[in-house]
């Protein structure tokens, strides 16, 4: 009796080994499920905040595209609507939203490199980590398994082993009993069953330290290892939530961080706004199309009780627009339309703009001749430059060769006398109006005359000792090329090995073709950087990149030096 409940307890034992073995592995079957489930809601996570950064993108590229369309177009009838207060406030508002799209593409950026680069490395540490505790709880679990079944296998010999010696004791039993049986046969099952019996002492042996073994195994798998590689699952799980949880934190933070600068573009638009001026803008108006004229004086009563020749009054609207002109004469149903309604001229006007009213004609005379007088500006800058490049040809006839640029200079030459007689024609319709409206002020006649002032001084100065009869330029060296530079030294400039420093940046004013050793071709508006400034000889050294490198003439140029650059000026 003591032997089967002894069996019967270790047979109960083990089949609780078993079903808690089954339960711990039910149970990493859930935490691999569960863990799995957050790195696929992390996974999630991260691709709502990409589509998040791809929606800030294009809508500031929109943003972007809707400012750029509605831009005044450079050189178009849109720059002069600008000089309204309103029509400016709308560039503003324009401008602003670039910003304000600027400020979402900020956002797109920080999201990305916050939100979406760290999460993305971070998911796959966490696979990799995830990978290693699943793992090591597999080898833990085939380890128990492995000593659960050398217990086993140690217990059903044991048991099999004791059977047999019972078996084979009952036969000695039986054997010795019989008298027919012999001494021999009697002596050997008793032999037998000693070796039965002693079978099963060692059976029991193994079978007892193996049970030992594995009960150590089995209380260090559930009481250590298998705790251990849950807390370490835990812990990873509770990262993981912290980490979302902190990302979540960020993608707000991300907005927030850009509100004041949006707030900012908002206020000045309003700002902009504010400062729209219906008044300022009315006068704007009544400035760009009044049109000089009087207003019309009373229609004196004809009296058609009495014969007499019907006539307009000397008061009437004829009257106040003639100076020698032949006089409109009204009749039917045109006789009440009055001069603000009458209709322009379709087409192209004449030179003289004499087709507009005189405001409008004083104006755009006005106009014209500021630019002509611009384009001779431009015209004798252009001349003055070759002027001086000719002098240094022919102080260094290395540079290049002086009569190279003769024709140039008398086709400028002959620009600018078209030019000239072009102003006069204007500037005598200009007079012809002026004397036909009411003064001006003085300040206004004096702003009107600044710029011919100007520019006439600046023709004759220019002009001086320059042309010879035939419209070409004398030899005569001016004051600016009066200095000398050894050709030795120009030339030693390229044989520097270390490069020159640059001192500062240039724009090219007007094309130069660089046909001559040591010189650079640039276009006009190009960018380029300065490495030695002017000697005093009109040249300038310049480099576009490593490669290319050459001299300018100065006045070709306007020179920005840096502001801690020796000697900085500008020439312009």
């Amino acid at each position: 009796m003591g032997k089967s409940k002894t069996s019967d307890g270790v047979s109960s034992g083990l089949e609780g080994t078993a079903r808690f073995q089954s339960c711990v592995q039910d149970q990493f079957d859930n935490l691999e499920k569960h863990t799995q489930w957050g790195i696929d809601v992390l996974e999630k996570y991260i691709k709502f905040v990409k589509e998040r950064t791809e929606i800030e993108l294009s809508y500031a590229k929109q943003l972007r595209n809707l400012s750029k369309k509605y831009q005044p177009k450079k050189n178009s009838k849109e720059e002069e609507e600008y000089r309204y207060t309103s029509t400016r406030a709308f560039l503003a508002t324009l401008n602003e939203m670039n910003d304000y799209a600027g400020q979402h593409e900020v956002i797109s950026e920080n999201m990305t490199s916050l939100i979406t680069g760290e999460l993305t490395r971070y998911v796959q540490e966490l696979k990799q980590e995830r990978k290693s505790h699943f793992h090591d709880g597999r080898k833990a679990q085939q380890h128990i398994e492995t000593c659960w079944k050398q217990l086993e296998a140690s217990k059903r010999r044991f048991e099999r082993d004791c059977k047999e010696a019972d078996r084979a004791q009952q036969y000695f039993e039986k054997m010795d009993a019989d008298i027919n049986v012999t001494k021999a046969d009697v002596e050997k099952a008793r032999q037998q069953a000693q070796l039965r019996h002693q079978m099963a002492e060692d059976s029991k042996a193994e079978y007892s330290s193996t049970l030992q073994k594995f009960n150590s195994e089995q209380h260090d798998h559930y009481y250590t290892h298998i705790p251990n590689i849950f807390q370490k699952i835990q812990e990873m799980e509770e990262r993981r939530i912290v980490r979302i949880g902190e990302s979540m934190k960020t993608f707000a933070e991300v907005d927030r961080q850009v509100i004041p600068i949006i707030g900012k573009c908002l206020d000045e638009i309003t700002k902009a706004a504010e400062s729209i001026d219906h008044k300022n803008d009315s006068q704007l108006v009544i400035e760009a199309f009044k049109s000089g004229f009087e207003p019309p004086g009373d229609i004196d009563f004809e009296d058609f009780t009495q014969p007499m020749k019907r006539t307009i009054s000397e008061s009437s609207l004829s009257n106040s627009r003639g100076d020698g002109k032949s006089e409109p004469k009204f009749g039917g149903k045109s006789k009440g339309k009055l001069w603000p309604f009458i209709k322009k001229n379709k087409g192209a006007g004449p030179e003289d703009f004499s087709n507009l009213p005189p405001e409008q004609r004083r104006k755009k005379l006005q106009q014209k001749v500021d630019e002509l007088n611009k384009d001779i500006q431009k015209e004798m800058d252009q001349r003055d430059a070759l002027t001086k490049m000719k002098d240094v040809y022919i102080k260094n006839p290395q540079m290049g060769d002086a009569a190279s640029v003769d024709h140039r200079l008398a086709e400028l030459g002959q620009n600018i006398e078209k030019l000239r007689i072009e102003v006069q024609k204007f500037e005598g319709w200009l007079a012809e109006v002026e004397g036909r409206l009411p003064p001006r002020t003085e300040q206004a006649r004096r702003q009107s005359g600044l710029y011919e002032a100007q520019n006439t001084s600046a023709v004759n100065s220019c002009a001086q000792d320059r042309e010879s009869p035939d419209g070409s330029y004398t030899e005569e060296q001016s004051q600016e090329t009066e200095m000398k530079v050894p050709a030795t030294d120009f030339d030693d400039e390229f044989d520097d090995e270390e490069p020159l420093p640059t001192i500062g940046t240039c724009k090219a004013l007007y094309t130069f073709e660089g046909q001559n050793e040591g010189t650079i071709s640039v276009a006009e508006g190009e960018m380029l950087y300065v490495i030695e400034e002017d000697k005093g000889d009109g040249w300038t050294r310049i480099r576009r990149n490593e490669d290319e490198e050459g001299y300018v003439p100065t006045s070709y140029v306007e020179v920005y030096l840096d502001k801690n650059a020796k000697g900085a000026m500008t020439y312009i």
